[in-house]
């Protein structure tokens, strides 16, 4: 393990400093990389542009399963990913994350819908209120200690949406990362790939696990330091 990264959010890009970090090393992941939206992206009424989000979907694509390939290879063989992305519209159709999770290494353990009642409130379609967290394994006998007694729903009113006001307007919640890695007792060195806000390491250091942190927009990197540090 590159004890530089421990403990530290790094401003770096994920490729990177993925690549600096030891084979089969880590325990468990908890991520949520942006979701290439474009860059005319609106909650309700508002539109907003927290950071560029728009690339071709291919080049999108292709990256995502580069990095779900490097968190195969630094997780542990018994370790586990907790991936949160959501089906979204684009050009008139649906694009599923299972288009491109298929052809990683991973094997999918399971999947959690997660409502967060987002504002979309179009009326050409259903309103999508949900976005998925997929708990991606390595060895298909990996298991979770299930000790918050939960089934594979998660309400909003327990997985609110915790960000940086004003600055960072897209962030899980910071029970949704207590909930994971309190089934995940015996992990000891959590990564988060795709910091953004900083709540996957705030809470891992919460809770007493070590952690590795990157994030590619100095702004947000620095935002999350003064966030974990304050």
């Amino acid at each position: 393990m590159n004890k530089i990264f421990l403990n530290k959010i790094k401003c770096i890009d994920c490729l990177k400093g993925l690549g600096k970090i030891d084979s089969n090393s880590i325990d468990l992941i908890i991520t949520s990389p942006p979701y290439n939206l474009g860059n005319d992206h609106h909650t309700g009424f508002k539109k907003h542009k927290p950071y560029e989000d728009n690339m071709k979907e291919s080049d999108y694509q292709d990256f995502q399963l580069q990095v779900l390939n490097e968190c195969f290879r630094v997780l542990k063989n018994n370790g586990s990913i907790f991936y949160n992305h959501k089906n979204r519209i684009k050009n008139g159709s649906q694009i599923s994350p299972y288009e491109w999770l298929f052809k990683t290494n991973f094997l999918i353990k399971q999947e959690l819908v997660w409502i967060n009642r987002s504002q979309n409130f179009h009326k050409i379609r259903f309103y999508p209120w949900t976005e998925r967290i997929y708990w991606l394994v390595k060895d298909r006998k990996t298991v979770l200690e299930n000790n918050i007694n939960h089934h594979d729903v998660f309400d909003w009113k327990e997985w609110r949406p915790v960000g940086i006001k004003g600055s960072h307007t897209r962030a899980f919640p910071e029970k949704m990362v207590e909930d994971i890695l309190s089934c995940f007792p015996k992990s000891k060195i959590v990564l988060d790939p795709f910091v953004g806000s900083g709540t996957t390491m705030l809470v891992a250091k919460r809770m007493k696990k070590k952690f590795i942190g990157f994030e590619n927009n100095k702004k947000y990197c620095n935002l999350a330091r003064k966030r974990l540090y304050e």
